[in-house]
């Protein structure tokens, strides 16, 4: 059972009370040149660890998922074990893969480490099932000259963390090769989201980028609690509203684990020009496990420009 609660994603307070794991804490090695490469850590335990079967799968998934209406600029997208969120976050990266984008700002909460502000790796490379998706260390750098909020620092918080990981069978399938600069969120509290959205825009103003949230939603609730829990979510989801949304978050924020990336990501969206958008698909683990007794909640949420509408 505490593998599968693992895989369903633990809530973040459960999260903070655990060591990493020797074979986590050395997932980040140097190449020859001298150019961190954060590892995968999490293959073979919350996704399969074979490429070929886990092209397969991630093309079945999006399979599943309704074709784009929009080009995506920003989604919200799950990061449990993806036979659980999986068919969700599907949702999220058919929207996105459309998108004929320069870089991908992910970012997403710290589960195990506890930190002020946020951790962003800032030069290397990050492992993905396939190839490596290079850092763009230049707008890494410019983010950090924005606010300080933004550290160039965290490859040991990176190592240990899954809720980037979890986007990379879907990003790097259908943008193979796309720059990212990934980002760790320690402190979500309002301060620290909108000025790193704040940041995003400025900064990524001009730039053909694309945003991705990474967040689950209410955590081992009954469906019924759960779905009344998310409900709140989705419907600030729905109306494209940060403010909305933080103010939510902050009266409850066992609502979401990443309530702060969501935040952030739809602020800079906004700013960014998307006009429009919404929840694409909600679901609960318990939809997979047919156990409706404790559930995760899972989004898929995109946002586009008014003029980026698919044909």
């Amino acid at each position: 059972m505490r593998e599968l609660g693992d895989a369903l994603d633990l809530s973040t307070s459960q999260l903070f009370s655990h060591v990493c794991d020797a074979s986590i804490g050395s997932a980040i090695i140097m190449t020859g040149g001298s150019s961190p490469l954060r590892r995968l850590a999490f293959a073979g335990r919350w996704y399969t660890g074979d490429p070929h079967r886990l092209a397969e799968e991630v093309e079945a998934m999006l399979a599943t998922a309704a074709p784009p209406t929009v080009t995506a600029l920003a989604v919200v997208s799950p990061h449990a074990g993806l036979q659980y969120s999986g068919p969700v976050a599907a949702w999220s990266y058919r929207a996105l893969s459309a998108r004929r984008c320069d870089v991908v700002v992910l970012i997403g909460p710290s589960h195990r480490v506890a930190f002020r502000g946020c951790a962003m790796l800032a030069r290397g490379a990050i492992e993905t099932p396939w190839k490596p998706l290079p850092i763009d260390a230049d707008l890494a750098t410019a983010l950090a000259e924005e606010t300080p909020y933004l550290r160039e620092t965290g490859e040991q918080i990176h190592a240990a963390e899954h809720s980037l990981e979890l986007q990379l069978p879907f990003l790097a399938h259908v943008l193979p090769g796309v720059p990212v600069v990934p980002i760790l969120m320690g402190e979500q509290t309002r301060t620290v989201a909108f000025a790193v959205g704040d940041a995003i825009a400025d900064v990524a103003r001009g730039r053909n980028v694309a945003l991705v949230a990474s967040s689950d939603l209410s955590h081992y609730h009954d469906a019924v609690t759960a779905g009344a829990l998310d409900a709140r979510v989705l419907d600030a989801l729905d109306q494209c509203d940060a403010s909305l949304l933080m103010e939510r978050l902050e009266h409850n924020p066992h609502h979401a684990c990443g309530g702060g990336p969501m935040v952030a990501v739809l602020h800079a969206a906004a700013r960014l020009g998307a006009a429009e958008g919404g929840v694409l698909k909600y679901a609960d683990s318990g939809d997979v496990t047919g156990d409706k007794s404790q559930v995760v909640g899972y989004v898929a949420a995109a946002y586009v420009e008014a003029e980026r509408h698919a044909a």
